[in-house]
């Protein structure tokens, strides 16, 4: 069966969110957003690229920063309106500095984040 990007469930918006994992340990690096043309270009380059909501632009992860998400996976959600893309991430993925944008966990009530950044 051919893949068509017009067959996911994308918002209002025309956004579907897309989780990155690291390819190798499994570990969550990012949720971004991407648009039927990020699919697309995603898919076409395995360079992982995403919507940017405050530039209203296509964002090639790591094109300014170096830190690059190479495709490895492309995964879709049964109900088709969540990606899942395993990455060989290159330097951290968050614009924070740190491996991983999910850094701070919620204990016994309290916010606890991790050195790192």
């Amino acid at each position: 069966m051919t893949f068509d990007p017009a067959s996911l469930r994308y918002n209002d918006a025309g956004l579907i969110p897309a989780i990155a994992q690291d390819n190798t340990s499994g570990e969550v690096l990012m949720m971004a957003w991407m648009n039927r043309d990020a699919v697309e270009r995603t898919l076409r380059t395995r360079e992982v690229t995403y919507w940017s909501r405050s530039r209203s632009e296509l964002w090639i992860k790591g094109k300014t920063s170096g830190n690059v998400q190479e495709l490895v996976e492309f995964r879709l959600d049964c109900d088709r309106d969540c990606l899942l893309v395993a990455v060989r991430q290159t330097g951290p993925a968050c614009h924070t500095g740190r491996r991983s944008c999910f850094y701070t966990t919620v204990e016994n009530g309290a916010e606890v984040v991790e050195d790192g950044a």
